[in-house]
C-alpha cells in the first residue's frame, strides 16, 4: 500500500447521504479507499483491524440501501464498524481513533446519531434489534431494523434467546445480516460454526451458482434473484427457517452488486429474514487475510508496509498473559492433570503455543463465558482441576455461574482474570475495574493478585496445590521484566507481605501498583510502611489489625472502583472486629464508567500516577 494516497471518492463523502449519490459501479473503488484509511489509521493507533476490513463492502452496501438513522443498523460488538464511522462524517477524526478525547474504538451514541446502539461485548445485537422493532411496531414507526452480527457472536446463548423471541413474533420484521467470515476472534468453534460451513459449501449452493451463470443474456438483470431462488429450492430448510426467519444466502460479501440487490430485496420484504453474507476477514491487507489465529483481530501500532510492530518488545519483557501461559506449560510438562477452558480468547490469553502442544488439555468453548464457568464447575466436580482464563470485563457475563455454580458449591475452579484494572484504549466496555467488587462478597472464593512473575508462580501454585475451593487470580494487561519467576518461599496461607518495616504512614497496594509504589518509595527514600495486599480475599486480618493499631495515616491504592474494593473490605473488617479506623485515605476510581485513553493518561486523570501519588504520600508524611 502507498501511504498518503488521495482519497478521490472518500473526500466527497461527508455523511452517508452523500454515498447514495454515487453510481453503484463506484462503490468497489470507494471500499478500497475506506480500507486504506482504516489500515493507515489503525497502524498508528492500534485497534480492531481484520473484522473492519472484512466488513467494509457490506457496510458500504448497507448505507447505500438503508437510510440511517431512520433505518437502524445495530452492530454486534461494534469492533467491525470502522467503515460505518468513516461513512457517517467521522473520516476527518479517524486519526484520533482510541486516543484520549478522540473517537471510541466502538460505537458511541454521543459521537453520532447514526450510532443507535453501543456495545463492546458480543451477542447483544439481536436482543437490541428485538427491542427496537417492538417499539417501532407499537408506535407505528417507519424504517427498518438491521442487526449486523458476526465474529462468532451467534454462538452465544443471548443470540439464541433473541432468535427464539423473534421467531414467535410475526409482527416484527428485523433484518439479520450474518457476516460470516469463517472466524470468531480466531478460528470459529462449535456446532453452529460447522452448520454455517455446511451451508456455505453445500453441493446445492455450488450447483445453484453454476446454474445461475448459465442463464440466457436477456435474463441477466434477474440473475441474482433467480440464483437466490435456485439456492433456496436446492437447499434443505436451515436453522433460521426453523426459527421463523426467511433465509437468503450464502451471498458473496465482496460482490457489491449482489450485496446491494440482496439488501434491497430484504428491505422490501415485510417479514423477518436472515441474509447470510460470506466475507473474508482482513480483506485488502495481506497479513490480515493470511491470519488464522487472531493476531490481526486486535493490534497495536504497526508498520503498514511490513506488518511489523512499530515498538519492538524490549529484551526479557513479558506480558502477564505470557507469564501465566508459561506457568501452565510447565505444569503440563510435569504431567499434572488439569484442563484449560477458554471462551474464544486463545490468542489474547497467549495460549496458542499451549494449545498447539497440548490440544487435549485446552477447550475453546467460543464466546460463551457463562457456559465456560458452568462447564468448568462440572469438570471440577468430577475431580478435574480447571484453569479458566477470562478477561475481567467479560467475566461479568458469567456472574451467576461463578456465584451459583462454582462458589456456592465450593468447587476448585481457578479463574485467570486477565486484563484486570484499566486496559487503556478499548475504554469503558473493557476496563477490568469491577471484578473485585462483584466477586469480593462471594463466599468460598479466594482472590489474589501477584506483583511480579515470581509471586505469580507462587500464587498459582497456591491456587492449584493448596486451595481446595474457587480461586480468582487477577493480572493486568501490562508487561514487566522477567527476572526470576520461580524463586521465593511457597505461599501456604492467605497472607500479606510488609515490604518496608518502618515509616510515618501505611501504604497498601497490590499487583502492578505494588511494584510501582515499591520503586517510588525506594527512589525518593520515603518513610513509608509498604504492604503487599496480595490476598484481597480473604484479608490478612493480622496485617489489617497491625495497620489500624499503628496510629499512622493509611493510604490504600487500587485501580478499581472504590465501592467494594480492598479499602472498603479493610474498613468493614475493622469495624466488624472493633479495630480503630481513623486517618484512612483511598485512591481508587470513582463511581463512573472510565473513558478510553492510554493507561498512563487515565492514571494522571484520576490521580493514580507516580507524580500524584508522590505528592499525596509527602502530604500525609508532613501531616504527622
Amino acid at each position: 500500500m502507498q501511504e498518503g494516497q488521495l482519497m478521490a471518492l472518500l473526500d466527497g463523502i461527508k455523511n452517508s447521504s452523500d454515498l447514495k449519490r454515487l453510481p453503484l459501479a463506484d462503490l468497489p473503488a470507494l471500499a478500497g479507499e475506506v480500507r486504506r484509511l482504516i489500515v493507515e489509521g489503525v497502524s498508528r493507533t492500534g485497534g480492531h483491524l481484520s473484522s473492519s476490513l472484512g466488513a467494509t463492502d457490506l457496510i458500504l452496501a448497507l448505507h447505500y440501501v438503508f437510510d440511517t438513522p431512520r433505518d437502524r443498523i445495530v452492530f454486534d460488538t461494534g469492533h467491525q464498524a470502522y467503515a460505518h464511522k468513516i461513512l457517517t462524517g467521522r473520516a476527518p477524526l479517524f486519526p484520533t481513533l482510541r486516543a484520549f478525547g478522540g473517537l471510541s474504538g466502538f460505537l458511541k451514541r454521543s459521537e453520532s446519531i447514526h450510532d443507535v446502539w453501543e456495545a463492546g461485548h458480543s451477542s447483544t445485537a439481536l436482543a437490541a434489534a428485538a427491542g427496537f422493532e417492538t417499539i417501532r411496531v407499537a408506535q407505528g414507526g417507519k424504517g427498518r431494523t438491521v442487526a449486523l452480527v458476526g465474529d462468532g457472536s451467534l454462538n452465544s446463548g443471548l443470540s439464541f434467546e433473541a432468535l427464539n423471541f423473534l421467531g414467535q413474533r410475526s409482527d416484527l420484521a428485523p433484518i439479520i445480516v450474518l457476516n460470516d467470515n469463517e472466524m470468531s476472534i480466531s478460528e470459529n468453534v462449535g456446532t453452529f460454526a460447522k452448520l454455517l460451513t455446511s451451508m456455505r459449501t453445500s453441493k446445492s449452493y455450488r450447483t445453484a451458482v453454476k446454474r445461475s451463470r448459465r442463464l440466457p443474456r436477456f435474463l441477466h438483470v434477474w440473475k441474482d434473484k433467480l440464483a437466490m431462488m435456485l439456492r433456496q429450492l436446492a437447499s434443505n430448510t436451515t436453522i433460521f427457517d426453523d426459527f421463523g426467519f426467511k433465509y437468503f444466502g450464502p451471498i458473496d460479501g465482496h460482490d457489491m452488486k449482489k450485496l446491494v440487490r440482496s439488501l434491497e430485496m430484504a428491505k422490501n420484504l415485510n417479514r423477518p429474514c436472515v441474509l447470510h453474507v460470506v466475507t473474508q476477514k482482513g480483506r485488502g491487507y495481506q497479513p490480515a487475510e493470511d491470519d488464522r489465529i487472531g493476531s490481526w483481530h486486535g493490534v497495536k501500532p504497526f508498520d503498514p508496509f511490513t506488518g511489523l510492530p512499530k515498538t519492538k518488545k524490549a529484551e526479557n519483557i513479558h506480558s502477564w498473559s505470557s507469564i501465566v501461559s508459561d506457568w501452565l506449560m510447565r505444569r503440563a510438562d510435569q504431567g499434572k492433570p488439569f484442563k484449560v477452558v477458554v471462551p474464544a480468547m486463545v490468542a489474547g490469553s497467549e495460549l496458542v503455543a499451549f494449545q498447539a502442544k497440548y490440544p487435549d488439555r485446552l477447550i475453546d468453548v467460543g464466546i460463551c463465558e457463562a457456559f465456560a464457568a458452568c462447564f468448568s464447575a462440572a469438570l471440577a466436580l468430577n475431580g478435574m482441576p480447571v484453569f479458566a482464563p477470562i478477561y475481567s470485563s467479560f467475566l461479568q457475563r458469567a456472574y451467576d455461574q461463578v456465584n451459583h455454580d462454582v462458589c456456592r458449591q465450593n468447587l476448585h475452579v481457578v479463574f485467570g482474570i486477565d486484563r484486570a484494572g484499566l486496559v487503556g484504549e478499548d475504554g469503558d466496555t473493557h476496563h477490568g475495574v469491577f471484578d473485585v467488587s462483584y466477586l469480593g462478597h462471594l463466599p468460598n472464593l479466594t482472590i489474589v493478585q501477584p506483583a511480579d512473575a515470581a509471586q505469580a508462580t507462587r500464587l498459582l501454585d497456591y491456587a492449584f496445590d493448596v486451595a481446595t475451593g474457587p480461586v480468582a487470580v487477577r493480572y493486568s494487561n501490562a508487561s514487566q521484566e522477567l527476572l526470576d519467576d520461580r524463586g521465593g518461599e511457597p505461599v501456604l496461607t492467605p497472607s500479606w507481605r510488609r515490604i518496608t518495616s518502618e515509616g510515618k504512614i501505611n501504604l497498601v497496594a497490590y499487583g502492578d501498583n505494588l511494584r510501582r509504589m515499591a520503586a517510588l518509595v525506594a527512589k525518593h527514600e520515603l518513610p513509608v510502611r509498604l504492604y503487599d495486599a496480595r490476598f484481597l480475599k480473604p484479608l490478612d486480618l493480622s496485617c489489617v489489625a497491625e495497620i489500624c493499631r499503628s496510629g499512622l495515616p493509611t493510604l490504600v491504592l487500587e485501580d478499581v472502583v472504590e465501592a467494594g474494593g480492598l479499602a472498603s473490605m479493610m474498613t468493614s473488617a475493622a469495624f466488624a472486629t472493633g479495630l480503630p479506623v481513623s486517618d484512612f485515605h483511598v485512591i481508587a476510581l470513582p463511581d463512573r464508567y472510565i473513558e478510553h485513553g492510554k493507561v498512563d493518561e487515565l492514571y494522571r486523570l484520576y490521580g493514580l500516577d507516580d507524580a500524584s501519588m508522590l505528592l499525596r504520600i509527602q502530604t500525609l508524611i508532613q501531616s504527622k
